[in-house]
């Protein structure tokens, strides 16, 4: 971690909480909730419908904690609240603190998506809107994570412990901490607790996560340039397989299918289905056309362009760009006994000129390189 992250961090001790944003002037003025692209930053595109009148409001609310962990709660009776509220919410033991992130039938359609039930009796409380003294115990509680999660780290090392702690939330009544770790093997950390205990005068609670658990909740840039997607926006993983680039004809590099998290990404499986319906169409890659000039093979396809890109067995760095309809017709001749020419005669013309200007424009760039 740069100088530049450690010095954001310790002046905004909120950072990891996504959309809140601090100052310093006081406390009580200091805390702000704007959307941006934040861990799990949400819409409510049904703000502004009315609720008929023979409904009451839907009770429940979604709250934010830190990074991407969030939670459904029940609202009291009689308290308004809106998306950016901080509240005070029952946790165990003590009360912790969140942000409202979520109101209204939207919350309702959440929690069907998520299988939670709103008649489920132990779903949490909210207490109420966070007084000054709770905002002001919750800073210094947040304040506390970064320099505990380092202590931490030290005292895993001292203690010869294979595992790597990746993260530290304090509870908003500093009367409780959450360390998440990451471990390739079975941790004895109970003599860890006891020493975090002591050092910190909290109870401890040590939580492993896997990989992909650990890149949601500190986040980072993707090779497309952009926010991992489990961090901003994806909330379920699912399994991820080397078919799923192979069909989407995409060479078996592991350092260019591999995310943050060491794992195949995840952006694997959104276009799958769309490769999977169009291959469809398409003939059996390891067939073999027959012409008079000789057999030919298939050396790469393009899915959604519906081009087969075929060359002579005796020959294969010459490529021959010829549509799917066209490879069919040759199949079709084959089964009846019959045999084309040469391929020439069913590749697309224009590809020819194509490449020739491909060619010709690298040859004008050699040209300018070397002026």
């Amino acid at each position: 971690m740069d100088e530049n992250t450690t010095s954001t961090i310790s002046e905004d001790p909120l950072f990891a909480r996504g959309c809140c944003s601090c100052k310093r002037e006081g406390v009580s003025s200091s805390l702000r909730y704007v959307h941006s692209c934040s861990k799990l930053d949400v819409f409510d595109w049904l703000k502004g419908v009315p609720i008929p009148e023979s409904q009451s409001r839907f009770d429940c609310i979604e709250v934010r904690f830190k990074n991407n962990r969030k939670d459904f709660l029940r609202c009291p009776p009689g308290l308004t609240l809106f998306a950016g509220d901080i509240v005070a919410v029952e946790a165990s033991p003590g009360h912790d603190i969140g942000i409202v992130t979520l109101t209204g039938e939207l919350v309702r359609i959440q929690m069907k998506r998520k299988n939670v039930s709103p008649a489920k009796e132990d779903i949490r409380k909210v207490y109420r809107k966070a007084r000054p003294a709770d905002t002001e115990k919750w800073m210094n509680a947040v304040s506390r994570e970064y320099k505990a999660t380092i202590r931490c780290r030290v005292f895993a090392a001292n203690l010869g412990l294979k595992m790597k702690v990746n993260d530290v939330e304090f509870q908003g009544d500093e009367t409780k901490a959450i360390f998440y770790y990451t471990a390739d093997e079975r941790v004895d950390f109970r003599e860890l607790i006891k020493i975090l205990a002591e050092e910190f005068k909290v109870r401890i609670e040590m939580r492993q996560i896997g990989v992909r658990q650990e890149a949601s909740r500190l986040g980072g840039i993707g090779s497309c340039g952009r926010e991992l997607c489990c961090s901003t926006w994806l909330t379920g993983f699912h399994s991820v397989t080397t078919a799923a680039a192979r069909v989407q004809q995409m060479s078996l590099n592991p350092q260019k299918l591999a995310g943050q998290c060491s794992k195949l990404k995840c952006c694997l499986n959104y276009e799958f289905e769309s490769y999977t319906d169009a291959l469809k169409a398409f003939p059996d890659e390891n067939s073999v056309l027959k012409t008079k000039k000789g057999d030919a093979s298939v050396q790469k396809i393009d899915v959604f362009g519906g081009v087969m890109w075929l060359a002579y067995k005796t020959n294969e760095s010459e490529l021959f760009a010829i549509p799917i309809e066209k490879v069919k017709e040759i199949l079709a001749l084959n089964r009846g006994g019959k045999i084309p020419d040469k391929l020439e005669d069913f590749a697309r013309k224009q590809e020819k000129k194509v490449a020739l200007e491909m060619v010709s424009g690298t040859e004008d760039l050699h040209r300018f390189d070397k002026k």
